[in-house]
């Protein structure tokens, strides 16, 4: 719930025009290379506003809404990792680097508060931006250390999920009519 009041909050922050898009679909991944086993999730309940213009970009994700194969090990995730209760929303409020405005298709770098846990980190993060004709894509992968957001690995399980996560991220925009 709060994941979306953020969204309609953020979107009402932007004047709508052809440069203000809001997601209309979203995929972020994570997977997680353990020496035991590896775990990874898929989450498709993601929220994204972007301001073409002028490059500010903000992503929501709803951390209970990860889609794991285990049902056990999406339960441990949300109820003894990322503890879904008290921190139910990741989020990425950025800036664009040197952005000169959308072309059909670049390389850019986010640089912004990255948001995991109830901790916020500043991180810079490279991605692709690409459009075609009304629609906009984002696309990035990047890493993020439990330790950075303190997020705790029970001795028992050490070995089963590792420090370091891999998270791909694919939204879809359209113009905010």
């Amino acid at each position: 719930m709060r994941a979306v009041l953020l969204v309609f909050l953020l979107l009402g922050a932007f004047v709508a025009d052809a440069q203000k898009y809001k997601s209309v679909s979203s995929k972020v991944h994570f997977f997680s290379e353990a020496p035991m086993e590896n775990i990874e999730a898929v989450n498709s309940q993601s929220q994204s506003v972007f301001d073409a213009e002028s490059g500010q970009i903000v992503f929501s994700i709803p951390v209970d809404q990860f889609q794991f194969d285990k049902k056990l090990m999406q339960e441990h995730f949300n109820e003894n990792y990322m503890e879904t209760e008290d921190y139910p929303t990741a989020t990425f409020k950025a800036q664009l680097q040197d952005w000169k405005g959308l072309s059909s298709s670049q390389t850019a770098t986010a640089k912004g508060g990255l948001d995991v846990h109830g901790i916020t980190q500043n991180r810079e993060i490279e991605g692709k931006i690409s459009k075609t004709n009304d629609k906009v894509m984002v696309d990035a992968k990047f890493v993020i250390e439990l330790k950075d957001h303190k997020i705790k690995i029970p001795k028992a399980v050490f070995y089963n999920i590792a420090e370091k996560i891999e998270v791909t991220v694919h939204f879809e925009y359209e113009p905010i009519k």
